[in-house]
């Protein structure tokens, strides 16, 4: 029974002679003649200016072909002729190089190579990455049975240069599971190889093959190498190594496999998702494969520099991925090996520079900027809950006019209940709309009430002894540091939660100690918010774990003792010092 072999098995026959030295007629510059120059002579005539000898260079094209003096260093066609072999062979110690004090010497096999390629004409090409691929013409027709296609061409002209046989064709069985292990990463099920060699259609090993490309299994075999390009992972990478949820773009790059999305798609998806018209949120999640670089959490680390490292991270492993080159030596000076420079170094790190993100990351979750990224289920999901939520908006907007009478009767009571005050301190932050009515008001009063969000409520408790005197506003307390009040579950601001504190002060010149504080203990750790006077400044804190996720402002001027003082601070969210007034 006929198989068609695997094309895959033929790309690694290539692969494995492609190393193979060509004839003399076909000898490459790249390939057969740059390297030995490199390995034995770049040292003293190379790139680096610091330790190039006789002003010669043999890394580029116009010092290789150079004039010494009134003699060509090479002249092609006529080795003999060439300034470049009459050195290397020459019969003086003294004037062969390299010297014979050089630990590294050419050897005969490696003089003959370059006494070839100049005889044949001293060809010089460009790297072959820095060169746009061609189809190369067929070698010559083979009237050979094993010869079925194109690409067998190519492997029975290096296989005869090589005197070498192919191999005999593999078993039906064996070529299932070595083309089930290369597009799936599985051996193929039993039931799958029994259909396969049942079949006897001319194109079984076909269908096999389609088969197998329709899994999605596919996508997560090819997505395996590029998560490792991208350097993937679910934690931070630095020292505890805390988790972070990248999986989003994990399945965006399996589902890309799957698709058959183009590469230049995935490239620009992947690059600059974000920047397209009208992006989706599938093509800004696929920017995260910029994301993907480890982040420091540590306290006493300096944001700026690790922000920087991130950026070089991008540089490096973008270079690395799509332009097969190590662009990370040009950070600090023009590359040696490569035609790169530090300036085009700095313009490519100039693109990732724009990121709006910080260098300190967070110790636990994705360090921000962050998106909300839901699967496309739970995108479906949400959308119905818009509508319904829609639904209800409206119904509630039918009922606001006996809402705002039911507000004004509430109003009412509660401003009776609590005589509203004319003396009411202002604040330009209260001008400004920065600080709102407030969600809980403690007024003292009463020692036992409060006005929440919801109107009036009881106090926790008072731990001490508490002692009314007069205040700016009605009664005040006698605060003696061991005295204090809990207001219940209240004002359970978070790290990222944008809220003020307002009070009135009569500090004496001793006082010290918090004025407003909520911080509650989480596996040993404190998180919270509090206002705190401490040698006359007001301090601030806001805190999601101390050290890592935390603030702390003080003030520059000092509250003035022995007088009633407004304090007002307020937080934006941002989790930034300059966040704090």
């Amino acid at each position: 029974m006929m198989r068609v072999r695997c094309p895959l098995a033929a790309l690694m026959v290539i692969v494995t002679f492609a190393w193979g030295r060509a004839p003399a007629d076909e000898i490459d510059f790249q390939r057969d003649i740059r390297p030995i120059l490199s390995d034995a002579c770049f040292q003293c005539h190379g790139p680096d200016e610091e330790q190039r000898e006789a002003d010669l260079r043999l890394d580029t094209r116009e010092g290789l072909f150079a004039t010494l003096g009134d003699q060509a260093l090479i002249v092609a066609g006529n080795a003999a002729e060439s300034v470049l072999y009459q050195r290397l062979t020459h019969e003086d110690p003294d004037q062969r190089m390299p010297p014979v004090d050089e630990a590294r010497q050419l050897v005969g096999d490696e003089i003959q190579r370059i006494q070839q390629w100049i005889d044949a004409g001293a060809s010089w090409n460009r790297l072959w990455s820095f060169v746009p691929p061609t189809r190369p013409a067929l070698p010559a027709a083979v009237a050979n049975a094993w010869v079925r296609d194109p690409l067998d061409a190519f492997v029975w002209d290096r296989l005869q240069h090589g005197k070498l046989s192919p191999a005999a064709e593999a078993s039906p069985e064996t070529l299932l599971r070595r083309a089930s292990f290369d597009l799936t990463g599985l051996p193929p099920q039993v039931a799958f190889l029994d259909s396969y060699l049942s079949d006897d259609s001319p194109v079984a090993y076909e269908r096999a093959i389609d088969r197998l490309l329709a899994s999605p299994r596919y996508g997560e075999r090819m997505a395996v190498e590029w998560l490792n390009a991208a350097r993937f992972s679910d934690t931070s990478g630095y020292q505890m190594d805390g988790p972070r949820q990248m999986w989003r773009w994990r399945d965006w790059v399996i589902d890309a496999f799957n698709a058959g999305m183009p590469f230049d798609q995935f490239t620009i998806e992947q690059c600059a998702g974000d920047l397209l018209p009208n992006p989706t949120l599938e093509q800004r999640i696929a920017t995260a494969f910029h994301r993907n670089h480890r982040g420091n959490a540590e306290g006493g680390i300096i944001p700026e520099e690790y922000r920087v490292e991130y950026v070089v991270d991008r540089v490096e492993t973008t270079s690395t991925v799509w332009l097969g080159l190590t662009l990370g030596c040009a950070r600090c000076h023009d590359h040696k090996y490569d035609p790169l420079t530090q300036q085009d170094f700095y313009q490519f790190f100039a693109f990732f520079n724009n990121v709006p993100e910080r260098g300190k990351a967070r110790k636990w979750g994705n360090a921000v900027p962050n998106i909300k990224a839901p699967t496309p289920a739970e995108g479906r999901e949400l959308e119905q809950l818009d509508q319904q939520i829609q639904t209800v908006e409206s119904e509630l907007h039918a009922l606001e006019p006996m809402i705002q009478e039911g507000l004004s009767v509430w109003t009412d009571q509660v401003r009776t209940a609590f005589a509203e005050r004319t003396d009411r301190p202002t604040s330009p932050l209260y001008d400004k709309g920065i600080v709102d009515e407030p969600e809980v008001r403690v007024l003292l009063d009463d020692l036992h009430q409060i006005i929440g969000p919801e109107g009036p409520a009881e106090m926790s408790h008072w731990e001490g002894t508490p002692e009314l005197i007069a205040g700016r506003l009605g009664q005040a307390v006698m605060f003696d540091g061991s005295t204090y009040v809990e207001v219940g579950d209240v004002a359970a601001y978070d790290y990222e939660d944008p809220f003020s504190v307002v009070a009135w002060i009569y500090p004496d010149a001793s006082a010290g100690g918090a004025i407003v504080s909520r911080m509650e203990s989480d596996t040993n750790e404190r998180k919270g918010f509090s206002v705190e006077l401490h040698d006359g400044h007001i301090h601030v804190n806001v805190v999601r774990r101390w050290l890592d996720d935390c603030l702390r402002v003080r003030s520059v001027r000092k509250v003035t003792p022995e007088q009633w003082q407004h304090v007002v601070s307020t937080y934006d969210g941002s989790k930034l010092f300059g966040g704090i007034v």
